[in-house]
């Protein structure tokens, strides 16, 4: 049975308290319950009603005490969560008349006067035992956070974050929510009076079991499982010139970092949003400027300590084009024999073997519009921010340009990514007078349809196995992509065999 894991500190204030609350919103998940006890004026309440703030990215957000409807829903856009008071319950039973027994699935529980419910809550949670403080002033507390079985590691963590925020003399410093991603990472901006700055959360963490052959498909594919990849990347772009973000704080083990804020002005507009042409012609620039230099296959992380860049070999881009069978098929009620799943990855091998011996750079990996933010401050190709690198390989320049110009989050038009790709190729053209453009233009269909391949796999698991469903709605822009990669002749024996057994998504 793991041990409870607890740890104390004051909060003299209510900024304290919102700022302990936004630290644990930055580390819980869907499904976590917190509980929340204390005598009547502990302040219970004004905790929880700071988390869903925080959660709701709206400091006004009306929260009332639930103590009369004993239990409130909020859809919230991380996860859904209930704030629950049990103080006018009299026996665990009345929990199951309320609908919280069993709690809901999927659902973050915050509940109040959890002693009403003895025995009749989980026993992985997550406590906060708060005592009102006066003589430290009207508003202090003392909190008492101990965390139970499965969640003692996430309040083990609560309190290294707290630890790391001190630290870097940033705990006061006030919290606002942001956006996560498709990954175990999380973010949060810290707004100090010389600045904002961004908290990131990323906890060191492969993603899933270790079954492509003895590794998790996170080590398989070489993306990141921790922050070392992203302090080495950051710290490598910046030296040739490319905005990547300024590390101004790391614990590299905990997975903790404190970096440079480049703000929220994207590369996109309207609705839906489609391409800010000038802005992807700066991206364009920016990827043919990169492609051009010889870029180091090390990089130095700490004092004797380098980083490595893995390369993209043809093992780990057939492991990625197999989620499309493992993932993509079965949904479409087209599962794939054995047989036929073989033979799949046998056309994939012959095809990317064949192009193994081709010029290797830095490859971002998701080089494509929510990683770009623009610094209308700065000039040239500096005006485009980068970030979410910390999975960059060794591999093709065409992936990178596949990326941005077949965004796999908003529609790019045919014309303008044939625009874009003869501006990059005339700019390594006029840098290279060897550069082939026939070659690179037969390699960008193929990484294309790798790529695209890929993300109908992956969108597909992320909705089924990790309750993502958003990312459905990208399939069809996937198909569109995929299909004009799949009319280059180098690829008609793939547009064939998909033709015959990959259904279009539905």
């Amino acid at each position: 049975m793991t041990e409870p894991a607890t740890f104390s500190l004051a909060l003299p204030n209510e900024d304290a308290t919102a700022a302990l609350m936004a630290d644990l919103a930055l580390l819980i998940s869907a499904g976590d319950v917190i509980t929340l006890s204390g005598d009547l004026g502990a302040g219970k309440t004004s905790a929880a009603r700071a988390m869903i703030r925080y959660l709701a990215g709206d400091d006004e957000l009306e929260v009332p005490s639930p103590t009369f409807t004993l239990a409130q829903s909020y859809d919230l856009p991380s996860f859904p969560l209930v704030h629950a008071d049990l103080y006018r319950i009299t026996e665990p039973s009345e929990m199951e008349e309320i609908g919280l027994s069993p709690l809901p699935e999927g659902t973050v529980a915050l509940i109040e006067w959890p002693e009403r419910a003895e025995g009749d809550l989980p026993a992985d949670r997550i406590d906060i035992a708060l005592t009102h403080r006066p003589a430290l002033g009207s508003l202090a507390r003392a909190a008492e956070i101990t965390g139970h079985g499965k969640a003692a590691a996430i309040v083990q963590r609560l309190q290294s974050l707290r630890e790391f925020l001190e630290e870097a003399r940033t705990l006061d410093a006030g919290r606002r929510r942001m956006a996560g991603d498709a990954s175990t990472r999380s973010y949060a901006r810290l707004i100090r009076d010389d600045g904002v700055f961004i908290l990131m959360n990323a906890p060191k963490r492969p993603d899933g079991a270790p079954v492509y052959g003895g590794k998790s498909y996170s080590a398989a594919v070489h993306l990141a499982e921790d922050v070392k990849p992203f302090v080495a990347i950051a710290n490598g772009l910046r030296a040739q010139g490319i905005s990547a973000p300024a590390i101004h704080h790391a614990d590299l083990d905990a997975g903790f970092l404190i970096t440079e804020d480049f703000g929220i002005e994207g590369v996109i507009e309207g609705s839906p949003p489609a391409p800010i042409v000038e802005r992807y012609q700066a991206a364009t620039d920016m990827l043919a400027v990169l492609h051009g230099k010889q870029l180091p296959e090390t990089l130095p992380l700490l004092p004797h300590q380098d980083y490595t860049i893995p390369v993209f070999d043809t093992d780990a881009l057939l492991i990625e084009v197999g989620l499309m069978p493992e993932w993509y098929l079965p949904d479409r009620d087209a599962a794939p024999s054995d047989a036929l799943q073989a033979e799949f990855l046998a056309l994939w091998r012959e095809l990317l073997t064949s192009i193994e011996a081709a010029p290797r750079t830095w490859v971002l990996r998701d080089f494509h519009s929510p990683n770009m933010i623009w610094l209308p401050a700065r000039d040239g190709i500096n005006q485009v921010g980068v970030i979410d690198f910390q999975d960059t390989v060794l591999g093709h320049a065409a992936y990178d340009v596949v990326s941005l110009l077949q965004d796999a989050r908003i529609d790019v038009p045919e014309p303008i990514e044939l625009a874009m790709l003869t501006r990059y190729i005339k700019a390594r053209l006029a840098a290279e007078p060897d550069f082939d453009p026939a070659s690179f233009a037969e390699i960008y269909a193929i990484m294309s349809a790798q790529r695209n391949t890929r993300l109908l796999g992956t969108f597909a698991r992320l909705n089924r196995r990790d309750g993502k469903p958003h990312y459905l709605k990208h399939q069809p822009r996937i198909w569109t992509y995929l299909n004009r990669s799949l009319a280059h002749p180098r690829l008609t024996a793939f547009r064939e065999w998909y033709e015959r057994y990959v259904p279009a998504p539905g």
